[in-house]
């Protein structure tokens, strides 16, 4: 009987993890790794698909299930498990994974045909997506599932997002009997539409994740302890709308397609129907996104079981939560752009979620440089991502090779998180009722994973180990499994982060002038392109205005 870890193995991307037994192998999770993770680990499965059994899927983001197309396409012909809802969502979210590793793949065939390269497939088509769908089986919530001899499962909602799982799963080996429970993603407490997450009272062993083991979420003023009522954040979000429309603005709101969109609908529908913007006579919502859009659909369809008391009591009235009359959804591209000419304020919700491709560059395109405007963060911005760039105060950003200048308001929107932060991850594990023999604590970035397994150690006495990705261990030899090691207390993040800042512009000291000459000798060139040469004025001047900007601000003595 063995667990192997596959990803998010001190990483926070690329859930896998495969469970051996009775020569069965399962799947928990099947997910794509993003970022560094995709960097450190790639894309491409590290098992024979042909060789697993079955899936269970916690929930439908691609970090838990955007590598289903490919172990389909590369010979899986099993049974994947998960709710109906995660089901629906991932019908929509796998195809649309496909149609961009379709577009990737055509760009960097367009480079390899000029540069006389080979051209490459794409990870999975849209297709190989559609095709995958008919492996997956429905399952509700506090049923449990006999799937083969000697394996059980059973779904709890993790109120993470529509239909997303903890999942415990039962074996048996040889008259040796294991209990496994997988976290999957814990979900916030109080998050409009979907319920607070169960909790779980007994397992042999625990797969934890650990995305915010190191911090604690950052709450509106008026919070009422550590939940943030529907009320407190439609009034935060109300207040911005209207200091937006009184300028003359828009209100521009990078969004993840699911889950954190028709939360932010939620919030707009009850912001209208109480009058909390009373100087507005009309709030115009906007939907650009045809993946929000079909994601919308879902979560209205998909409501007896998933969503909490609140929003149950809207549906018996025959009110639908997340929609009301002043909402506009658009998939043409046409009327997207219309947007962007508009006399009047309105409200735009686009994805990505961290600007980094779709729509909403286009209209932060249209509206970073209007000091009218709002630019409101609703989700976590990765680092080297355009979203953190303008959330962190940039003056100045470059979207389609032109440079525009930041001039509108930027806030964040508190409380909104999808995910338990280190007061919720505690919560959920000091829920067993007896001690697990061991806590594996994923999902987790290098220096969160390995400390918050430490700190649990620390703290609560429980044995605890982060792996490493392809780390496996025999669950029946307790006495091989490895502990924690003994960690000090983490330097807080944005604290670390200033001590990379600072040892990063040590190294790059003496590069300053070496940039300087380049652009110089670059800008001499005779018969520079004109693309080339927008974009060199473009970094010039950006520079320029940089060191100006530090030249007034740190020019002086500092106190």
């Amino acid at each position: 009987m063995y667990i192997t870890f596959f990803g998010a193995a001190q990483q926070v991307t690329g859930s896998c993890t495969m469970v051996e037994v009775n020569g069965k192998y399962l799947l928990v999770d099947c997910g794509l790794a993003q970022g560094n993770d995709e960097k450190e680990s790639g894309q491409e499965l590290p098992f024979d698909a042909k060789a697993i059994d079955y899936v269970l899927l916690t929930h439908a983001h691609i970090d838990h299930s955007g590598r289903i197309p490919l172990l389909t396409k590369n010979g899986f012909e099993g049974k994947i498990f998960c709710t109906s809802a995660t089901v629906d969502l991932c019908e929509i979210m796998l195809a649309d994974s496909g149609h961009i590793h379709e577009m990737e793949a055509e760009w960097k065939n367009r480079k390899a045909t000029r540069a006389g390269k080979q051209s490459v497939e794409p990870l999975y088509t849209v297709e190989d997506a559609r095709a995958s769908m008919q492996f997956f089986e429905r399952c509700d919530y506090e049923h449990i599932y006999e799937i083969d001899g000697g394996i059980k499962v059973r779904f709890n909602d993790a109120g993470h997002l529509l239909g997303s799982a903890s999942i415990e799963l039962w074996l048996n080996e040889n008259k040796e009997h294991r209990k496994l429970v997988f976290s999957g993603d814990i979900g916030n407490l109080d998050q409009p539409l979907i319920k607070d997450p169960d909790y779980i009272d007994s397992a042999d062993f625990v797969v934890m994740e650990s995305t915010y083991g190191n911090r604690v979420h950052q709450l509106p003023p008026n919070a009422v302890g550590n939940a943030v009522p529907t009320s407190v954040r439609a009034q935060e979000l109300a207040e911005i709308i209207e200091r937006t429309f009184k300028r003359g603005g828009n209100l521009v709101i990078p969004s993840f397609a699911v889950g954190r969109t028709q939360e932010i609908l939620y919030l707009l529908r009850v912001i209208i129907e109480k009058h909390l913007c009373p100087s507005l006579r009309e709030i115009p919502v906007f939907v650009d996104s045809p993946l929000s859009v079909k994601a919308t659909q879902v979560f209205a369809g998909n409501l007896f079981g998933y969503m909490d008391e609140e929003t149950m009591e809207l549906v018996n009235k025959g009110i639908n939560p997340i929609i009301f009359p002043s909402l506009v959804t658009i998939t043409d591209v046409e009327a997207s752009k219309a947007l962007n000419s508009r006399q009047e304020s309105c409200v735009i919700i686009s994805s990505s979620g961290m600007c980094e491709a779709g729509r909403i560059k286009h209209h932060l395109k249209h509206n970073l440089w209007r000091k009218e405007s709002t630019v409101l963060f609703s989700g976590y911005q990765a680092g080297g991502t355009l979203g953190r760039s303008i959330l962190d105060g940039a003056r100045h950003v470059t979207i389609f090779g032109e440079q525009i200048d930041v001039k509108c308001e930027v806030c964040e929107l508190h409380g909104i998180s999808g995910h338990a932060d280190q007061k919720g991850l505690v919560k959920w594990i000091t829920s067993f009722k007896q001690e697990p023999q061991r806590a594996f604590i994923v999902h987790g970035d290098k220096e969160v994973a390995p400390w918050f397994a430490s700190f649990l150690a620390r703290t609560l006495g429980i044995k605890t180990y982060a792996p490493k990705v392809f780390d496996r261990f025999d669950l029946l030899d307790e006495a091989a499994l490895p502990v924690a090691e003994a960690m000090e207390e983490i330097m807080l993040p944005y604290l670390r982060q200033l001590s990379e800042a600072l040892a990063e512009l040590k190294k790059q000291e003496g590069t300053l002038k070496n940039v300087v000459d380049r652009m110089e000798k670059e800008g001499q060139a005779k018969n520079l392109e004109e693309k080339k040469a927008l974009r060199l004025t473009n970094a010039i001047n950006r520079l320029a205005s940089d060191l100006e900007y530090l030249k007034i601000k740190w020019g002086g003595d500092i106190d």
